[in-house]
């Protein structure tokens, strides 16, 4: 089982943007020194919902300031960035971390981003297969040239090359996909890539869709032991307490604050109407479905979604009670209470 903290920069109301970038930074050194296996980063522009813009930036910042624990992205949104550059920035972490950084790419969503990077909606509806296809070409190939829709140009040499490092079998830096719809499964396995599940699906969800996954990778072609040995992450919240009632107090009290503030702010590109999530019942399921509670507990609900899905990796949000010094403690508690009852 490898447990890792999701990390999502959140600002909290009454919170400066400076406080929240320093939780999520506390987050990840405390992550490592509990002994938690992964750090996972969001990325978002112009909303509350997470003031971390760059995963990449913060995470290079992040491999600097450990010395055993992976670095993801979680996710790099492919759209509204070109897949050259965000596969040279990850060549460069890959390799100066030794194999400690894992790329995770997702669509995003149809948000004011697509028109402040200039991608469009375009990009968002229909153009993340070519831009995902060349960012693996660029960390898989010696050299790289494009002739699709929306990117074309020369063959050019990769540089740094990712696969001068090997780790295992990977040529270069692990890639994941967040997963959100059967169109984004299908495209991960056909790939042979492994699934970010979302930390708003239960365990019935993720068993479909990792069923899905399977039976598109073997429909590919992909050998047993990639369909087997798929890497995929699980998404949740983690919130450790001495009683359930009480971490699951902690979170309701401080999350629907956060998701009303965040989710509001966010702003199509096309001006259409998004029905956002009722952010009190969204916290009490996901206290429902996640690990919150005493560490028994939340080994359990680990153990259980292992057992229903075949998923041993998670990325669980720990910072769902908005305060720097409870985040600690949870992490603490998550990596030193939790994970010896896992192993």
């Amino acid at each position: 089982m490898r447990v890792g903290a999701f990390v999502l920069a959140a600002q909290f109301p009454g919170q400066g943007q400076e406080e929240a970038l320093h939780r999520a930074v506390r987050s990840a050194e405390v992550a490592e020194e509990s002994g938690l296996d992964a750090v996972w980063l969001a990325e978002h522009h112009f909303v509350p919902y997470g003031v971390c813009p760059s995963a990449v930036t913060l995470a290079a910042l992040l491999l600097g300031r450990t010395r055993r624990i992976r670095v993801g992205t979680a996710v790099s949104v492919l759209p509204t960035a070109h897949p050259v550059a965000l596969g040279e920035q990850a060549a460069l972490l890959h390799l100066v971390s030794e194999g400690r950084f894992s790329l995770g790419v997702g669509r995003g969503g149809p948000w004011v981003d697509l028109e402040v990077f200039g991608a469009g909606l375009a990009a968002y509806e229909s153009g993340f297969p070519e831009a995902l296809d060349l960012l693996l070409r660029w960390l898989r190939e010696p050299r790289v040239s494009a002739a699709g829709e929306r990117f074309s140009f020369r063959e050019v040499p990769v540089v740094p090359r990712p696969d001068e490092l090997r780790c295992g079998e990977l040529p270069g830096p692990e890639v994941v996909v967040a997963c959100t719809s059967p169109a984004r499964v299908r495209l991960a396995a056909e790939r042979g890539l492994p699934m970010l599940l979302g930390m708003h699906s239960d365990d019935e969800e993720k068993a479909e869709m990792t069923a899905l996954w399977r039976t598109h990778a073997r429909a590919a072609g992909h050998p047993p032991e990639v369909v087997d040995g798929a890497g995929h992450v699980a998404a949740g919240v983690a919130q450790i307490g001495d009683r359930r009632a009480g971490a699951a107090e902690t979170l309701v009290k401080a999350m629907p604050g956060w998701l009303k503030q965040g989710l509001d702010a966010h702003v199509t590109v096309d001006g259409q109407h998004r029905t956002m999530r009722d952010p009190v019942a969204y916290t009490e399921t996901l206290c429902a479905i996640h690990p919150v509670g005493p560490p028994r507990l939340a080994a359990d609900r680990l153990a259980a979604t292992a057992e229903r899905t075949g998923i041993t990796r998670f990325a669980l949000l720990v910072e769902g009670s908005g305060d720097v010094a409870a985040t600690e403690e949870n992490v603490r508690r998550l990596g030193t209470e939790v994970l010896p009852q896992l192993s």
